[in-house]
């Protein structure tokens, strides 16, 4: 495996103790990838996570919200019922 390419696709600096001690993290972990290769997967079915996932959120529920006014009450800045911020786009 070619670490400088790799370095320079991460867009990252090596020094060169750095690409020789990379190199051997690289080599140890696709040498770990070889065996999980060697595994027979043909019937275990595809999946994103390794248990299963479930939607913990709450069910949404219609509730009354906090007026416009009392919203603004302490904002620094305001205009039309709306929050003036600071351009921060040049």
């Amino acid at each position: 495996m070619d670490i400088k390419y790799v370095a320079h696709l991460a867009r990252i600096g090596l020094a060169p103790e750095e690409e020789q001690k990379l190199g051997g993290q690289l080599q140890h972990i696709l040498g770990y990838i070889e065996k999980l290769n060697q595994l027979d997967v043909s019937n275990v079915e595809p999946t994103a996570h390794a248990i299963p996932m479930v939607n913990v959120t709450r069910e949404d529920e219609l509730r009354p919200s906090i007026h416009n006014d009392e919203a603004l009450r302490n904002a620094p800045a305001k205009a039309n019922g709306l929050f003036l911020v600071p351009k921060i786009v040049e």
